[in-house]
């Protein structure tokens, strides 16, 4: 296994566990927030403070449910798209952050959840952090290993089979792959944990393994820095009541300091045989459910008339996952359909010839 350098931060084996703070949308749409969850992050002295990067309109069609605990985070049942909107900041919002970052000598990172944003992206970050949604996206995840930085792949929702699937198409590309456990629930109930995939990954992938934690509180996070994870990340917030559907499963300014000491001294903490648990990689049934809704479709970009034969440019890729997976895009090019599909919609194999 390579080391791999984030900025000037050298990630393996070695080395100290690289922290990465995440902000996500914990900004609730304002800029201002967003600079001072940098501060907290930089006050807390984590290696890297991420957010997430998109436009509404290239990310879910409008009939994109939320998931379910995005509702009881947030106590409102809306459509993905009119809640991501109100926590979206622009592409100069995020150049702003880069500077800021770059002032507070803190590394900056966000998600790509669409390839506009990657392009966007690829110009200012050190590397790029996958979310567990775009796993699964793997015409996605080609063009972002292609850009020859490194690359860090959350595998919630995912099985091993799957994860090794999009390991092997980002590392066909580029050798600087780093792998994170991870579960999508928020939070994440300690008997979901599965610790022990840390093992069962740092056998079947040749890259550093970590783990990116959901759970409540800061322990789980230690427990996998414990076990040798080289990288961990976890949520964090200004104040966990803040509405937004991430606040509630976020650390405290206070915690996330908390973590980051423990981490760095070394603290040891006995690890429950429940938080362990099973060395299997396999989604939960809450993680099926959120895997409808984060996880992405091939979707019709314009109105796709009765008769034509597909082409790449008249297809998106985009939330919910209840459609066509997207690795089988090369699939569906070239086929005739064989009665109209409207822009924005799932496109289904009854669609097509």
């Amino acid at each position: 296994m390579k080391e791999i350098k984030i900025g000037n931060k050298k990630i393996g084996k070695g080395n100290p566990c690289f922290i990465i703070a995440e902000a996500g949308v914990n900004h609730n749409g304002r800029l201002d927030l967003a600079y001072k969850l940098v501060d907290i992050a930089k006050d807390s002295g984590v290696d890297a403070v991420k957010f997430q990067t998109y436009k509404t309109k290239d990310l879910v069609t409008g009939s994109a449910k939320m998931a379910e605990y995005q509702v009881k985070n947030t106590g409102k049942r809306q459509n993905q798209e009119q809640m991501l909107q109100s926590l979206e900041l622009g592409y100069q919002d995020f150049a702003k952050l880069k500077k800021y970052c770059d002032k507070k000598k803190i590394i900056f990172l966000s998600t790509p959840h669409t390839e506009d944003s990657f392009e966007f992206l690829k110009r200012i970050v050190p590397a790029f952090k996958i979310g567990s949604g775009d796993l699964t996206n793997l015409p996605f995840l080609e063009k972002v290993a292609k850009a020859g930085k490194p690359v860090i792949l959350s595998t919630g929702m995912a099985t091993l089979k799957e994860a090794k699937e999009a390991y092997q198409i980002v590392k066909k590309h580029n050798p600087k792959v780093i792998i994170l456990h991870c579960s999508t629930e928020y939070p994440c109930p300690l008997e979901d944990v599965n610790l022990r995939v840390l093992k069962t990954f740092a056998k079947n992938f040749d890259c550093p393994i970590g783990y990116s934690d959901h759970t409540q509180g800061i322990d789980v996070t230690i427990m996998a820095a414990n076990l040798g994870a080289l990288v961990v990340e976890k949520h964090f917030t200004i104040d966990k009541k803040m509405a937004g559907p991430d606040h509630r499963a976020s650390l405290s300014p206070s915690e996330l300091k908390e973590m980051v000491k423990a981490i760095r001294s070394g603290k040891k903490i006995e690890i429950p045989e429940l938080v362990l648990g099973s060395s299997v990689k396999k989604p939960t049934a809450k993680e099926l459910q959120s895997a409808k809704v984060a996880r992405k479709s091939l979707v019709a970009n314009i109105d796709i008339p009765k008769g034509v034969a597909i082409t790449s440019k008249m297809i998106a890729i985009k939330r919910p996952g209840t459609g066509i997976a997207p690795k089988y895009l090369d699939k569906i090019i070239g086929k005739v359909v064989k009665r109209e599909i409207l822009r924005d919609s799932l496109i289904s194999k009854r669609d097509l010839c």
